[in-house]
């Protein structure tokens, strides 16, 4: 096994957003040679750990993740049609292409994704996603690299149909030339509609939107903010967050969730990956 490869059983709540969940066989690869190997076995793909929720038991699968050689931040010079490695931090891309005058990924900000999971999840806000940029991505797939285009990943809403066992390596986004002055100017809007979002640990949106409505203030509505199973907790600053207070358990998380689901009156479609609950995919 390359010496770069780390495999031995990891907590993987350090690698999460919420900073929740159990150990697994955590191999971190820095090669194409290497994700190979490490997709030889059932396993899981790990990116910034956001949108996820994993068993305090952890998981049974093999979790990759992919290291720095797939991170392409340093690299972005501000073309407008560009390749960029799957672990390439989104909050970073999008500060880089405002500084150098691309529009498309405003409506991104502040979302804490790489690359490779940002497409899976077909990140974004109401101010658009991952899919306006998308043109096409470049994956590992039983140990053979294909190429696929973005209408061919049917994306939707927080939805992609990346094919099982997948692993994103790359992409190819089409940016518009604009100003740095007015890419700027859009962010400013965008951050001040998003004021009100937790500063402490979350995973980001714990439900999907209904139609024409909107799960946070549902969830406001129904006097939620503020209410805790241990350490989580419904944020207080936004209803469609779920913090964590220091402690909080993944067990604790999802009686949360389903206090949630009973109080309020329109069906709630969680937006998170679930690990080790007998349901696990890929985030």
């Amino acid at each position: 096994m390359p010496e770069t490869v780390m495999a031995k059983k990891t907590r993987l709540a350090p690698f999460t957003t919420l900073k929740v969940g159990g150990e697994a066989e955590l191999w971190e690869v820095l090669s194409l040679a290497e994700l190979k190997e490490a997709s030889s076995e059932p396993f899981l793909i790990l990116g910034a750990g956001s949108n996820l929720l994993i068993s305090d038991e952890g998981v049974t699968e093999r979790v990759v993740k992919l290291g720095k050689s797939f991170n392409s931040l340093d690299d972005f010079s501000g073309q407008g049609d560009v390749w960029l490695g799957a672990a390439t931090p989104l909050p970073g891309l999008v500060r880089r292409a405002a500084s150098t005058g691309l529009s498309g990924w405003e409506g991104l900000l502040g979302i804490p994704a790489v690359l490779g999971g940002a497409i899976a999840m077909n990140a974004g806000t109401r101010f658009g996603s991952i899919a306006d940029t998308l043109k096409e991505v470049e994956l590992m797939l039983a140990g053979e690299m294909v190429r696929l285009s973005a209408d061919e990943l049917k994306l939707s809403y927080r939805h992609s149909e990346l094919p099982k066992d997948g692993v994103i390596t790359r992409a190819r986004f089409s940016l518009t030339a604009s100003t740095p002055e007015k890419v700027e100017a859009v962010l400013a809007k965008v951050d001040a509609a998003r004021k009100g979002q937790p500063k402490i640990k979350s995973a980001g949106c714990a439900f999907k939107n209904p139609e024409a409505l909107s799960a946070g203030k549902l969830i406001d509505e129904a006097g939620l903010k503020g209410l805790k199973v241990g350490d989580a907790m419904v944020s207080l600053e936004h209803g469609n967050f779920i913090v964590n207070l220091g402690q909080a358990s993944a067990t604790d998380v999802l009686k949360l969730i389903d206090m949630i689901r009973s109080r309020v009156k329109v069906p709630l479609i969680l937006e998170w990956r679930l690990w080790g609950f007998g349901e696990a995919s890929h985030a």
